[in-house]
């Protein structure tokens, strides 16, 4: 966990705060690292967990964690190799990255799930609630899917 601060001459300070974690391709890790996610950002809004939950900003990021990091776990799994969650917050703006190993399984943007189908609904999810979203590879083999979210209280974010 990193903290930068910028300033320009005659500018305000504008302070990034990045999280990363790396968590096993499973189920159990996708949710052991949603959940340290959860409690980092709670903290950085020096809010408990519990009031943080009500907050739509929050809940938002927490399903997008979720989808991003379970998908990583279901689609991008290679025996051996972690995946990486990684936050960026600024006063505006979240940026979501879950980094797994499978570079040769890009994600494809939905046009509807199928409504009787078992899968297919998570990029979805991620579509409607994330500003913007995208994947890219990752040298030296795998891919990065990230989202990023404007920040409705970004009066609260220090």
């Amino acid at each position: 966990m990193n903290q930068e601060t910028v300033t320009a001459p005659g500018e305000p300070t504008v302070i990034t705060r990045h999280f990363r974690t790396l968590f096993p391709t499973t189920a159990r890790g996708a949710h052991g690292a949603r959940h340290a996610a959860e409690r980092w950002l709670a903290a950085q809004q020096d809010r408990p967990e519990a009031d943080a939950a009500d907050d739509d900003d929050m809940a938002t990021a927490s399903l997008l964690i979720a989808e991003l990091t379970a998908n990583a776990a279901v689609h991008g799994r290679v025996r051996g190799r972690d995946a990486r969650l990684a936050l960026t917050l600024t006063p505006t703006t979240l940026r979501i990255e879950v980094t797994d190993a499978r570079g040769d399984r890009m994600p494809v943007r939905p046009r509807e799930a199928d409504a009787d189908g078992e899968s297919g609904r998570g990029l979805l999810l991620v579509t409607t609630l994330a500003d913007t979203w995208g994947c890219e590879p990752h040298h030296p083999g795998g891919k990065t899917v990230w989202a990023e979210c404007a920040r409705r209280d970004a009066g609260a974010g220090r």
